[in-house]
């Protein structure tokens, strides 16, 4: 069972009724604490036997017949001396101005709190209850009622008079009464009546269930939820009734009203007083149990219960157990429960104490959540609730959360939180980065560290740094990478590296992350000579990056070593930076990386480098073979003797070849394909290309007496050459290999080239008519002739302006007009006329005359 802790300091004496603290994992849902100021000075001499609630303060009534008036805190505002003994009941209307009060000796009171007005009357038996009107400011509302063995009912009337009247009588004594807008509730003996004072008829008895407890010792507890709805607890039964309108239809006799019970339950304790809650209850509980020393029945602390209802059960929210000053001795009827209407506040009323229970807001929440030690969530609900809580702050919250992690040793996640809760403070950052440091936890903070907005003292970066240069080079590596240049005195870890390679001075690691930092420094050319030690992939970006190509002119044989494909390629964009020349001179010695180099130039521009061609030549045979005749063929500055003179030498049949035909000596050039290589076929390839009558008359002369070649001829002559030709020399009896397959293609060449040329003619005389027809139907369209028309030769009207007069208009196909006496004289020999305007372009169809005469 949870018990509640109480939050009030108390005195040495009282502290051992102190409860022990929640050990459960459920929130709980109510906090509470004692009311003291006053309060506490009343009950050490005097003990409470009741009280009631307003919103703007308390009234409490004791043991000695006192009537307090006390402000939410505790405190005495007002006092009234009552009665010499205990007061049983206060009641007070809406409007906080009328009290009223019964007590044990059978008196009866009724005032104002702030004005004169003023009732007493001393009956002869206790009187119990008394409850005045709600509304008993309102001049027709000056109603209350008392309960002793009759539930009177007292009116004012005529000259101020009081009027009683009997609403019930003959059950027993009165215990309680709840009195809600025109409704009136009360239990007797035998269980609970409601009254309609509209109607003046009782409505509804809803008898008690247990009829073995003693009224007088387990009174029965009401209290109205709404204007509707009663809740009443009796011994271990709740009830929860509504009041309903009776349908017109089924009146007869009957009240107008009558009162359903919604939900009923039983409880495990006997109740001692009822609240709502929204749509829950909280239920003040009274406890009994068997002491284990003695095995006696004995009172246990009362609980303050929330449940919710369900139709025939109930569902408990949360249940506390309360620590309440002389529990020991309290019976079921001493206490009670009241609440304040739209606060939520419920006063737990017993002889010896008053204590407070409100619902917990986010405050209380957070509270409880640090108290389990549960950071995340705690910083969560600050973040949500921030304009709301009052109690607490995100960053001592945050700070806690932090402290809490490195405790438990779980450091990363420590400082993947300073992120997000330490934000732009740079004091708080320094401060943690310092506390990392003295648990030996730099490199977990490392990582996390702001780098803009905020930036931190060059001391913390350089502190963290040297952590990692003295125990993870690759860890330094990495921090040197991520981090800006400007976070840190670069000279003094620059010093710290170099002291370091001094024990260890091959190490790539600490080599690679000098040089960065000799980058950041714009210390550029020892960046690029250690780049170009490690051979590191960095150098072309740092070269383009900071325009280095002053500082790599002697140095680009070891660029070309170390990838000669970047090398020549940033070289070759870069050719203002650093010149073709410069670049040949610095490879003289290495050729293979110098034909490299002159090859991919070649490649963008066959003439940059056309004074290096000659050499090239030389370079292509040594180092790349396969690339010299595609040299030969697309150079224009090579010289054909060198090229011719290296390639005889080496015997480069192919590249010989191409410059002997190139240098004119085509029949050299074809000697040499059929007596080096014997290749007929790129014999036959050669002689086409060159498209020359001799060649084809050397080629049928060396391959006469040669079958292979005559197979090779006879595949392959018949499109360039008479095959006749070929036959004729033909010795008789030779035998030649697929001699009918290749006769047989022959004809089907001569069949396809005569297809061919019919198939080309029917296009021909097709698209000759076609055309024809279109020119024809051209010619026959009329032509306007009119005033805007002119002459093309003398630019006068084409038409004379008197009408009358005879004249003579050339028109042409072309639309050009003419008078006919601006045209030359035609000759003899050819009597057609022709445009002289398009003639002098070209003569064709539609220049032709098309006469006018008149």
């Amino acid at each position: 069972m949870a018990e509640a802790e109480e939050k009030e300091t108390r005195s040495n004496e009282e502290s051992t009724d102190e409860s022990e603290e929640d050990e459960s994992e459920e929130e709980p849902k109510l906090k509470y604490e004692r009311l003291s100021n006053g309060v506490t000075e009343i009950l050490q001499k005097d003990a409470a036997s009741c009280m009631t609630v307003h919103e703007k303060f308390l009234a409490l009534g004791t043991h000695y017949g006192k009537v307090y008036l006390l402000d939410v805190q505790g405190n005495i505002t007002q006092k009234f001396d009552v009665s010499p003994v205990k007061i049983n009941q206060i009641s007070l209307d809406e409007s906080g101005e009328h009290m009223g009060v019964c007590s044990e000796d059978g008196k009866v009171q009724v005032f104002g709190l702030y004005s004169a007005e003023e009732f007493h009357e001393t009956f002869d038996c206790p009187i119990k209850i008394v409850a005045v009107h709600p509304h008993f400011l309102r001049s027709h509302c000056k109603q209350f009622v008392t309960g002793g063995k009759k539930l009177l009912l007292y009116e004012r009337g005529w000259m101020n008079r009081w009027k009683p009247s009997v609403l019930h009588e003959g059950e027993g004594n009165i215990r309680n009464v709840k009195w809600r807008g025109h409704l009136i509730a009360w239990a007797n003996n035998m269980g609970v009546k409601i009254l309609d004072m509209i109607s003046k008829q009782r409505i509804t008895n809803v008898p008690r269930d247990d009829i073995s407890l003693r009224p007088d010792m387990y009174p029965c507890s009401l209290c109205w939820k709404d204007n509707l709805t009663l809740i009443i607890g009796w011994g271990n039964s709740v009830k929860i009734c509504s009041v309903k309108e009776r349908h017109a239809s089924e009146m007869r006799d009957l009240p107008n009203r009558y009162v359903e019970i919604v939900f009923q339950f039983d409880t495990e304790f006997y109740i001692s007083g009822l609240a709502p809650l929204c749509d829950q209850l909280v239920i003040l509980s009274y406890v009994k149990e068997i002491s284990e020393k003695t095995e006696v029945e004995c009172c246990a602390r009362p609980r303050l219960d929330i449940v919710q209802p369900l139709p025939e059960s109930c569902e408990e929210i949360s249940s506390d157990a309360l620590t309440v000053r002389g529990f020991q001795e309290n019976e079921c009827r001493d206490y009670h429960l009241e609440y304040s209407e739209g606060e939520s506040l419920f006063y737990i009323i017993s002889p010896r104490d008053v204590v407070v229970a409100k619902e917990r807001d986010q405050d209380d929440h957070i509270d409880w959540l640090l108290e389990k030690k549960k950071y995340e969530e705690a910083l969560m609900a600050a973040e949500i609730s921030q304009k709301t809580i009052k109690k607490h702050k995100i960053l001592d919250i945050g700070l806690a959360y932090i402290n809490h992690l490195v405790e438990k040793g779980e450091y990363d996640l420590a400082a993947r939180k300073c992120q997000k809760i330490l934000g732009k403070n740079t004091e708080l950052w320094e401060f943690e980065v310092y506390k990392f440091k003295e648990i030996g936890q730099l490199k977990a903070i490392s990582r996390y560290l702001p780098r803009r907005d905020p930036v931190l003292k060059p001391l913390i970066y350089e502190m963290v740094l040297h952590e990692f240069l003295e125990s993870d080079y690759e860890g330094f590596a990495t921090l040197i990478k991520e981090w800006p240049g400007d976070l840190y005195n670069n000279t003094i870890i620059v010093q710290a590296v170099v002291d370091h390679l001094k024990k260890d001075p091959q190490n790539r690691t600490l080599l690679r992350t000098l040089a960065e930092l000799y980058t950041y420094d714009q210390r550029y050319g020892r960046a690029l000579e250690i780049y170009l030690t490690l051979r590191h992939k960095d150098v072309f970006q740092l070269i383009h990056k900071h325009n280095l190509f002053s500082s790599i002119r002697d140095k680009i044989v070891l660029l070309m070593d170390f990838d000669s494909e970047k090398a020549v390629d940033m070289l070759l964009d870069n050719e203002d930076k650093i010149s073709i020349d410069r670049v040949v001179e610095e490879l003289e010695n290495r050729p293979e990386l110098q034909h490299v180099y002159l090859h991919k130039l070649f490649k963008r521009d066959h003439h940059k480098g056309q004074r290096y061609h000659e050499k090239q030549i030389s370079l292509y045979a040594e180092y790349d073979r396969p690339n010299l005749l595609p040299f030969l063929r697309d150079s224009t500055h090579c010289p054909l003797e060198k090229a011719l003179e290296i390639c005889q030498q080496r015997n480069f049949v192919e590249e010989t070849v191409y410059l002997l035909s190139r240098m004119g000596n085509s029949r050299s050039a074809l000697k040499m394909i059929m007596e080096e290589l014997q290749d007929v076929d790129k014999a036959i390839e050669f002689a086409k290309e060159q498209d020359d009558g001799e060649l084809w008359e050397d080629l049928i002369l060396y391959s006469i007496d040669k079958p292979p070649f005559i197979t090779g001829l006879l595949n392959n002559i018949g499109t360039h050459v008479d095959p006749i030709l070929l036959i004729h020399r033909i010795k008789e009896g030779m035998e030649i290999p697929n001699l009918r397959d290749s006769l047989v293609k022959i004809l089907q060449d001569y069949n396809l080239q005569i297809l061919l040329r019919e198939g080309c003619k029917k296009i021909l005389v097709a698209d000759s008519l076609s055309l024809l027809k279109k020119m024809h139907r051209t010619q026959m369209k009329g032509v306007l002739v009119d005033e805007e028309n002119i002459c093309e030769s003398c630019l006068s009207p084409i038409l004379p302006s008197d009408a009358s007069k005879s004249f003579n208009v050339v028109v042409f196909h072309c639309r050009h007009m003419f008078h006919k006496e601006c045209l030359p004289v035609s000759n003899t020999v050819s009597p057609v006329q022709f445009c002289n305007i398009c003639s002098a372009k070209h003569r064709g169809p539609g220049s032709a005359i098309l006469e006018m005469k008149k």
